[in-house]
């Protein structure tokens, strides 16, 4: 008979009593064991059935070992076994967190995936407690990297690209972002895309959503921070020098001139941008020149640009950590 864990999955295999947990074998991919893993590649069924399950999924070794790192429950881990031996590290370390590992051959991961799964390591794991805005930007404000560099956080507007978005992230584990804000309308930065293309830096690096936009923006000028709009439009903002400011000042000049202080700099989604209200709210809107014809780049990319000068050219130490 099927002994069950209480809520409802089959407690992890032992080779013998006492012995410690050992790796599950799955042959069928309608394997109960295996529903969190179904279907990756439908973003709206995932959104759905992720958030109302209160898991995410990582893919890839880079990510979940990250994701080892993080503090995180690991709920479970599914390992091709052409990538078992390669996996060794990842499902010790699962197994030491008593989770369960399954194995299954290729095709029963990716009939459960629903697309060839070329890394053949995910895993699932618990969403953490969404964090508190302000207490993300308050701790972010006093944070110095290794070489001192002046404090920084990124704060988004509307960014909904999921590959976009964990760009963002890994440059901002880079160059030891402090924090990431979203807007109510920016992507989740836990879905599987974002959090691959991280590299599992959304693991490490801070996040908090606003629940009001852009009165969030407050809570980042109160902490001290100068909110800094990157856009290559012709716009001003509304600090103390706004009547005087109606062109983007060039990012390297206003990098060398702005002191040490902390910054937040303001970023949009591809293609619109910054809304006036987010241009309007910031205190100062800068630009990365460009070659005559090219009007702007990803954002993604814009944002490493913004980073690398904004710390003075070089990484500023490990950003401090979700856990």
């Amino acid at each position: 008979m099927d002994s069950r864990t209480g809520d409802g999955t089959r407690p992890v295999a032992r080779a013998a009593a006492g012995a410690p947990p050992a790796p599950v074998r799955i042959e069928d991919p309608a394997d109960d064991r295996l529903l969190p893993y179904r279907d990756l590649s439908d973003a709206e069924l995932r959104r759905r059935v992720e958030l109302g399950g209160g898991y995410f999924v990582v893919e890839g070794k880079v990510a979940v070992a990250q994701l080892l790192r993080s503090g995180l429950q690991v709920d479970s881990l599914l390992v091709d076994t052409r990538r078992l031996a390669g996996a060794a590290d990842l499902v010790a370390g699962v197994l030491a967190a008593l989770a369960p590992v399954y194995v299954a051959s290729h095709h029963v991961v990716a009939a459960t995936v629903g697309f060839n799964l070329h890394r053949g390591i995910v895993a699932v794991a618990r969403r953490p407690v969404p964090a508190d805005p302000a207490t993300v930007v308050d701790r972010a404000a006093t944070w110095r990297g290794r070489d001192g560099g002046r404090p920084l956080v990124a704060v988004l507007e509307g960014l909904n690209d999921h590959e976009n978005l964990g760009a963002l992230f890994r440059n901002a584990g880079g160059f030891a972002v402090a924090a990431v804000l979203l807007d109510p309308t920016c992507a989740d930065p836990l879905y599987r895309r974002a959090v691959r293309v991280s590299s599992g830096q959304v693991l490490r690096v801070p996040f908090a959503r606003f629940a009001a936009w852009p009165a969030g923006l407050a809570a980042v000028r109160d902490a001290g921070f100068t909110v800094v709009a990157l856009s290559p439009r012709t716009s001003g903002g509304r600090g103390p020098a706004a009547d005087a400011r109606h062109r983007a000042v060039p990012l390297g000049d206003w990098a060398r001139s702005a002191g040490d202080g902390p910054v937040a700099v303001l970023l949009g989604a591809e293609g619109p941008g910054l809304t006036p209200v987010a241009m309007e709210a910031a205190d100062v809107v800068v630009s990365i020149p460009m070659a005559p014809g090219v009007d702007s780049l990803n954002v993604a990319t814009a944002a490493a640009v913004a980073f690398y000068e904004l710390s003075g050219g070089s990484g500023r130490g490990p950003s401090p950590t979700m856990a």
